[in-house]
This record gives structure tokens, C-alpha cells and sequence, in this order.
């Protein structure tokens, strides 16, 4: 088992990408953290994964509730090995569109949790003789897209601030990489195929945004989680590998 008896706190772990990640790493030894915000979603997958997980409710932006999510992590499993960094959330709009406190609350989650998780996971981390942080960037931190601003702003942060944490914190034996997912099927575009005139035209538009003509799974995200958080990558930090169907590429 690549992940054998680490302990990994992941972060929107309530669905998608982060529900994946969480039961490829259970699958693959670990003790898992599933950190969410819906401490419902939280709890279903922890009981569902079973002994080995446990849930703990965290809004990723408010300082107190990642310390005594960090802690609770600590107390329940003996330390922590493994961040991964993956709530986060988008929404429409420009620079001249957007109301101020849509773009704070976009930066806070998926920017500004980056680094509170990461201001009070790595201690621990550290304390264990060291670990791996990953990050869950986007394509849009390298090729932008329209009508996005406030996200692709923080995403772009976020690529930026791995790179930032790999040299701070690599001779404390912490890995930090970022990964960066192209359009992967998950409940987020679930809900915009409800609202769309037409959904099965918006999804063909999705899927052509890839040479390969699909969208991603969240597993296939959390393979390379797995992989980034495993001695498999021992040699690897401060980059960040994007995963997209070949996106980035055209």
C-alpha cells in the first residue's frame, strides 16, 4: 500500500475530486480526515469508507475552525502526514461585474484556505519527520478563461503559492505540489446542466475543450494525489501537474 498508516486531512472531501481522493487513499492504507464544510456529506463518506476515516466540519477560511480541525485531525489519528488543499468553488463574472464581496469570498476559499490549512497543518507535519501538501490548482492558472476573474485570480494564487511553500518548507521534509484538473464531471456541473437550455449540447461543448473529446472523473485527479502525496514523487516539489485530456496543450 503506497499510503500505508499515513494520515491524510483532505478538504472538500464531501464530494468530487475530494470524495475520490479520500477513498483512494483509505483504499491504499491511510487514515483519512474528510473535512467539509456539509458536515453531512462529511459524515456520509467517512462511515462509508468506515473505521479508518473520520469527519470533521471546516469552513477552510475562517482561521479557528481550520486550528481546531487541524487538532481534531491530531487527536483523533496521532498526527497528520498528507494535506490535501481541494475546497474550493467558482462563479461567473469580470472585474466590472463582480460585487466586492463575491470576489473575497471566492479568494478566501480557495486562496486564502490554501494557506490556512497550510499555516496549521505543516507544524504537524513537520513534527511527523515530514509529508506532502497538495494543492488543487486548475488549467486556468496557465490559460485563463473568460468571465472568470475572481477564480482564475485564485487559482492562479494558488500555483504561485506552492511554488512559494516548496522552498520555504523543503528542508523541513515537506513536499508541496499543486495539481492543476481540467473539466472534470462532478455535482457543480450536474447543477448547471439543470439550469442550461440545453444540457446535452453544453456538455459536448465541455468535452470539446479536450483533445481527447471528454471530461475528466474525479479519479483521475486523485490518482495523481496519490501520487504526489506517495514517495513515488519523493523527488518532486514545487511544481504542479496538470491534468486536463491534453487542455493546456492545443
Amino acid at each position: 500500500m503506497k499510503l500505508k498508516d499515513k494520515v491524510a486531512l483532505i478538504t472538500g472531501a464531501g464530494a468530487g475530486i475530494g470524495e475520490a481522493t479520500a477513498r483512494l487513499f483509505a483504499s491504499e492504507g491511510a487514515k483519512v480526515v474528510v473535512a467539509d464544510r456539509n458536515i453531512e456529506l462529511a459524515l456520509a463518506v467517512a462511515e462509508s469508507i468506515g473505521p479508518r476515516a473520520f469527519a470533521v466540519q471546516a469552513d477552510v477560511a475562517i482561521a479557528a475552525e481550520v486550528k481546531a480541525m487541524v487538532e481534531k485531525c491530531v487527536s483523533h489519528f496521532g498526527g497528520l502526514d498528507i494535506l490535501v488543499n481541494n475546497a474550493g468553488f467558482g462563479t461567473l463574472g469580470t472585474v466590472v461585474t463582480l460585487e466586492e464581496d463575491t470576489w473575497d469570498q471566492v479568494i478566501d476559499v480557495n486562496l486564502k484556505g490554501v494557506f490556512l490549512c497550510s499555516k496549521f497543518a505543516i507544524p504537524e507535519i513537520v513534527r511527523r519527520g515530514g509529508g506532502a501538501v497538495v494543492n488543487l490548482a486548475s488549467t486556468i492558472s496557465v490559460v485563463g478563461i473568460k468571465d472568470r476573474a475572481a477564480y482564475v485570480a485564485a487559482k492562479g494564487g494558488v500555483a504561485a503559492l506552492t511554488r512559494a511553500m516548496a522552498l520555504d518548507h523543503a528542508l523541513e521534509g515537506v513536499r508541496v505540489n499543486s495539481v492543476a484538473p481540467g473539466v472534470i464531471a462532478s455535482s457543480y456541473y450536474d447543477k448547471i446542466f439543470e439550469s442550461v437550455p440545453d444540457p446535452v449540447e453544453f456538455k459536448k461543448g465541455l468535452e470539446a475543450r479536450s483533445p481527447l473529446n471528454k471530461m475528466g472523473e474525479p479519479i483521475d485527479i486523485a490518482n495523481m494525489i496519490l501520487f504526489l502525496s506517495s514517495d513515488d514523487s519523493s523527488f518532486a516539489t514545487g511544481a504542479m501537474f496538470t491534468v486536463d485530456g491534453g487542455y493546456t496543450a492545443w
